[in-house]
């Protein structure tokens, strides 16, 4: 089968799908399309570092334009279907944090029968991929994990290191100051991390007051940090 007539058999499916399950585009709103070619253009990763507190993290998106609607309408708006769509940009940049992580920082004491090796994992012996756990209210109002979700469509998986210590507020809204008070000594990890090398991975990071906490955690509990992912960013407006 040719390239093109296949692209002519995914158009006429659509199109199918479309007359009997009307949908439109979670990015631009174009009539049925749950994602149309631009806005799935315009979800194509530029990995680049960012900073918060001097902690380097690797991102995939910029919180703007078709990325913002996308996400938004994904997280909280139950648009699903746009999760194989943002898993790859997220995948893009939690490769980006693991090339950049030196050989001397994963232990080099990883032996079969340690705590650490029993742990299932789908990256780079002995790094871990972490993902911050949705609060009670979230889990409640969404029904899944976002980010999870997106690892799951990428072919890869989070180890379930941390847990929530209680209920949070949304952080939607807040300031710097009050993020960073929501999220104080919110987590905690499940068990001691001797041995243990995490990348962090979240959807977005504004203030990062989440992943701060979440690294807060894992260094608390005697694991190392050796890289933060996120799939957006949202610029600041005005420096630190």
């Amino acid at each position: 089968m040719t390239r093109r007539l296949r692209d002519q058999l995914t158009r006429a499916s659509l199109d199918a799908w479309a007359v009997a399950l009307p949908t439109e585009c979670s990015g631009c709103g174009r009539a049925d399309r749950a994602l149309c070619a631009a806005c799935r253009r315009a979800l194509q990763p530029d990995v680049h570092p960012v900073t918060r507190d001097d902690v380097l993290i690797w991102s995939a998106l910029t919180y703007e334009g078709v990325a913002r609607q996308v996400i938004a309408a994904y997280k909280d708006g139950g648009r699903t279907d746009a999760a194989a769509a943002l898993a790859m940009p997220l995948r893009a940049a939690i490769v980006a944090a693991l090339a950049a992580v030196p050989s001397s920082a994963v232990p080099s004491s990883m032996r079969p029968d340690s705590a650490a090796s029993r742990v299932p994992r789908l990256i780079d012996p002995g790094v871990y991929l972490v993902t911050v756990p949705s609060s009670r209210s979230a889990w409640r109002l969404r029904g899944y994990h976002p980010v999870d979700t997106l690892l799951h469509r990428a072919g890869l998986r989070a180890t379930p290191l941390l847990a929530q210590r209680g209920d949070t507020v949304d952080q939607v809204g807040l300031g710097r100051a009050a993020r960073a008070a929501n999220k104080s000594r919110s987590l905690l990890a499940r068990h001691p991390l001797d041995g243990f090398a995490v990348i962090l991975v979240d959807d977005i990071v504004t203030t990062g007051a989440t992943l701060l906490e979440a690294r807060r955690a894992v260094f608390a509990a005697g694991g190392t940090v050796v890289g933060l992912a996120t799939l957006a960013e949202t610029r600041r407006l005005l420096p630190r």
